[in-house]
């Protein structure tokens, strides 16, 4: 679903970190005909995603290299497996190596995290979204991992939708004047969603009509008589203080969404290595 370009892009600005003008080991090691054979191997058990992108990567540092993909984005791997084979240019294969399993690790990590959360909610109503906690310039990845574990979007940017958070209202003055002066600006197309700290927050919004609502670290009995209050007249969405030991707890409130910045900001990657046969 990335464009070609937009993934490029991300590939050489993490290339020209990496390689300021030549790979000084590389470059004057290895003659420029040497050929060798490699292979991409999971050393844990998780979701893969980013393979397609980690073989691009190749492609841009020099080509001449070809390759195989043995398991695609989305499945799952153990341990052990082979990932993908790759054959050519040995320049190639170790100029890329850093850069191509720093981006799989990274999108594998998260996609990871995300379907262990997404498994401890099955056969609730709440979806997992993620956030725009995300690190500069790797959102659009970020999230791609995430739908790839299994889980939705949030808002890609400020432009999606608008969102009162806490620092809106205290700066504007209170949820009610603050969504009737959006709501005269705003087009037809724009949903509004609020961030409450209580139920009387919760009420207020409610009588503004706000499309979605944000239950920010309420307790679990807080978002069950969010909830019951709601009756379904707006999305509610839990954030705040989630984790994997009292997510299935939150989702069991009837809340919609389950929205988790550490999906982005502080996931674990996933470890894999590749090896030169």
């Amino acid at each position: 679903m990335l464009t070609q370009s937009y993934i490029d892009n991300i590939i050489n600005t993490a290339l020209s970190e990496d390689i300021n003008y030549i790979d000084v080991t590389t470059d004057n090691l290895i003659p420029d005909s040497h050929k060798s054979s490699a292979y991409l191997v999971a050393k844990d058990s998780g979701v893969l995603c980013g393979i397609d992108i980690a073989m691009r990567v190749f492609d841009l540092i020099g080509g001449g290299v070809e390759y195989e993909i043995k398991i695609k984005d989305g499945s799952e791997v153990k341990k052990g497996d082979i990932i993908a084979e790759m054959s050519g240019s040995t320049k190639t294969l170790l100029k890329g190596e850093r850069t191509a399993l720093n981006l799989l690790q990274h999108m594998s990590g998260i996609a990871t995290a995300t379907n262990k959360c997404v498994k401890l909610v099955e056969g609730t109503n709440a979806s997992v979204t993620d956030t725009r906690k995300t690190l500069p310039g790797l959102r659009a990845l970020q999230k791609y991992a995430v739908t790839v574990g299994g889980g939705k979007n949030h808002r890609f940017n400020l432009s999606d939708g608008a969102m009162l958070k806490d620092n809106h209202l205290d700066a504007y003055g209170g949820i009610t004047g603050a969504v009737t002066a959006l709501r005269k600006k705003a087009g037809h197309m724009l949903k509004i969603e609020v961030e409450v700290r209580n139920l009387d927050e919760l009420r207020e919004a409610l009588d503004c009509g706000c499309e979605v609502i944000m239950l920010d670290n309420m307790s679990g009995e807080e978002m069950k008589q969010a909830v019951q209050i709601t009756a379904g007249r707006a999305k509610l969405e839990a954030s705040g203080n989630i984790t994997l030991e009292n997510i299935r707890a939150v989702a069991e409130t009837g809340v919609d969404i389950i929205s988790l910045g550490a999906l982005t900001h502080s996931v674990k990657c996933f470890d894999i290595s590749m090896r030169i046969q």
